[in-house]
This record gives C-alpha cells, structure tokens and sequence, in this order.
C-alpha cells in the first residue's frame, strides 16, 4: 500500500530491518552512508535497490534533513553501485517514488537502479 511521505520514520519498516541485519539481503554494496541489494521482486534483468543507512522517509526528508556528507555519500553510492555492475555503457534508469501518487510502498528512502533491457518510456500513458 502507498505511503505518506510525510510521516514519520517508522524503524519497523523492511529497510530498516535490513540495515539492523534482522532480515536478510543480497548485498551488492555497503559503505557509511548507504547499502545496496538486489530487488527480491525484480522488474528487469538488473534491478538494484540503494538505500541510505540514516532514518529517512523519502527523497524529500533526505533532502530536507540529511548533511551534506550523507548525501553527496548516497549519491556516490548510487553512481558506484551501477559502475561496478557495468550499466553505465548498455544504460540504466534511476526512480524513487516519493508519497502515495508515487506509489512509494516502503518508507524509507530507496532509488531503485533497472537496466539490462529496453526499458521503454518513463511513464506508461
């Protein structure tokens, strides 16, 4: 079910479960600021989820409240993670939902990373 962005964190939620090491995960990834594990419902051949280890709703709470270091340290993380999986050359596509119309389901900042096929266009109309 969507979520509301605006909540509050909630340590409960499956990421958070993840970074505690209470739920296992097929780790690709991990530094100080973010972790980053294969989908274990993956929408194309390689769909990489990268999370930030601080306690963050959606992209907007990051962006709002995180310090400069974490999130220059995210997006690092990002750009390493689809580098060392060799989908900078073939292209990849980035998303993170943010708030219900977004369909944002888990809350806690995650930006998904899809490539290994055509992915077609951004939005189906």
């Amino acid at each position: 079910m969507p979520i509301d962005a605006t909540q509050p964190y909630d340590d409960q939620n499956i990421f958070a479960k993840i970074l505690r090491g209470d739920i296992p995960s097929k780790k690709v990834f991990e530094d100080e600021f973010a972790l980053a594990f294969h989908d274990i419902n993956p929408q194309a051949p390689h769909h990489i989820l990268v999370i930030p280890k601080g306690p963050y709703v959606s992209w907007d709470d990051f962006s709002a409240k995180a310090s400069d270091a974490e999130i220059a340290g995210f997006v690092r993380a990002v750009g390493h993670v689809a580098r060392e999986a060799g989908l900078v050359k073939p292209g990849y596509r980035l998303l993170a939902n943010t708030g219900t119309n977004a369909h944002q389901e888990v809350p806690h900042l995650h930006v998904h990373i899809f490539a290994g096929r055509q992915l077609g266009p951004m939005l189906s109309r």
